[in-house]
């Protein structure tokens, strides 16, 4: 999602580069270009015009440092704002305290009813990392979208948390229900999945603000869709103005969306983001980190939450064994397929290079293409016996043949990664000659 504005901001980085000094001439030819990548990315006018004056008060006339060249001078005054946009320094508590109850809201189609199984999921997550396993209610009071409660069933179960179904079906005494439910079965965190509409309407605020008199919510989160642009502040205004909420989530931010909510939303709403959802998976949940947001959106990736990712998927015991014999040169195909398991957990590969500095300038087919690519290779080497995995040297044109037919691929296919394989291994000696692996 980030991607269009990264590359604006690029842009602009490289335009400045070989300017001698800020002046008011390349600095205003600079904010002209942001404004245009703002704009596209459907940010709000005035909030704009807002952002663009605080970094021309701060970026005309000033020196540059010999550390720093114009363009990434420009920058930093840049990510200074665009950081007091997002938040700040300091970011959302992303726990909840015991008990509590938490008031999921939305309009449908926001991917309100996965988020709560991914907001459960979270706490379950943060638990494990303390020996300990949360007791969760998941429930709902959507009775106007067909089949609702029972996806909100099925999710439960795949989170590992308690399911209730109210016997009640009108959302007033199902609230009371519910309510009494939670409180006397011992559960620590309640998340109850509340009607949606396709629009703001009167009828559904009232329902809102009478089960909360009910329930008595301890937090109150705002599921917004990123990919309904503006349209997204206009009803987090809303709900605001006649519900209150105390932080929001936003939904869909791998679609192609440009970013403007994400950019806009706290300035406009005073209101923090808590979390931000990517994909469909129950795993596709991040906190929103401002600091992060902020070095993502020009383009200087997010490393800390990839390497948070990768703790999270890899068994880091195995991934030590396999870096070893990596740089002993003992590596083999079984060892490449592992590694591209490993990335296929972490997501794709538009995924994973929105967090690596430097690579907003990949085009997008081409990480389509290296996605595909991982994919054949996947198949193919699941068509070899053990042994062909482990000495692929004994690959001759009749295996290649029988491992291209077995994985509905070509021979030509077989050896563009045997290819790549030996690149690989290429790429790790030329590495340990220069010094760089002297551990291993």
């Amino acid at each position: 999602m980030f991607g269009f504005l990264s590359q604006k901001f690029s842009g602009v980085l490289s335009w400045l580069k070989d300017k001698g000094r800020l002046t008011e001439e390349n600095v205003e030819q600079a904010l002209a270009q942001v404004k245009d990548a703002l704009l596209e990315a459907d940010v709000p006018y005035e909030i704009v015009d807002t952002f663009l004056q605080e970094i021309k008060s701060e970026a005309v006339g000033q020196k540059v440092t010999t550390t720093l060249n114009p363009g990434q001078h420009f920058i930093k005054i840049v990510y200074n704002k665009l950081l007091n946009f997002l938040g700040g320094e300091s970011s959302v508590a992303t726990s909840f305290q015991i008990p509590s109850v938490i008031m999921v809201m939305g309009l449908q189609g926001s991917g309100k009813t996965t988020t709560i199984a991914k907001l459960a999921h979270w706490c379950q997550k943060e638990a494990q990392k303390k020996n300990k396993k949360r007791n969760i209610l998941l429930t709902s009071v959507d009775f106007y979208r067909p089949a609702a409660i029972d996806q909100l069933e099925i999710l439960a179960k795949k989170v590992n948390c308690v399911f209730f179904r109210a016997p009640s079906t009108d959302p007033i005494k199902a609230a009371k229900e519910i309510y009494n439910h939670f409180k006397n079965n011992g559960f620590e965190h309640l998340f109850l999945d509340t009607a949606g509409r396709l629009q703001v309407d009167e009828n559904m605020m009232q329902e809102l603000v009478q089960i909360e008199k009910i329930i008595t919510p301890k937090y109150k989160i705002l599921v917004l869709d990123i990919m309904t642009g503006q349209e997204s502040l206009r009803v987090a205004k809303t709900f605001d103005e006649k519900v209150g909420f105390n932080s929001a989530i936003l939904s869909k931010m791998d679609s192609d969306a440009r970013g403007g909510a994400a950019f806009a939303f706290r300035y406009a709403l005073k209101k923090p983001i808590s979390f931000v959802g990517f994909g469909e998976k129950i795993e596709d949940l991040e906190s929103f980190i401002p600091q992060r947001m902020a070095s993502r959106i020009l383009g200087m990736g997010d490393i800390l939450t990839l390497i948070e990712k990768a703790e999270e998927t890899i068994d880091t015991k195995k991934q030590d064994d396999f870096s070893k014999r990596l740089f002993e040169g003992n590596f083999n195909l079984e060892d490449f397929a592992k590694q591209i398991e490993y990335i296929d957990k972490m997501g794709s590969l538009k995924k994973i290079m929105q967090y690596i500095p430097g690579v907003s300038q990949i085009p997008a087919d081409k990480l389509d293409s290296g996605q595909k690519e991982m994919k054949i290779f996947k198949a193919i080497i699941s068509s070899m016996t053990k042994k062909e995995r482990i000495c692929p040297q004994i690959l001759d044109a009749s295996r290649k043949q029988r491992i291209a037919k077995g994985s509905g691929t070509s021979a030509q296919d077989v050896n563009q990664l045997l290819a790549r394989f030996e690149q690989s291994k290429q790429f790790v000696k030329n590495f340990k000659k220069m010094g760089n692996f002297r551990g291993f």
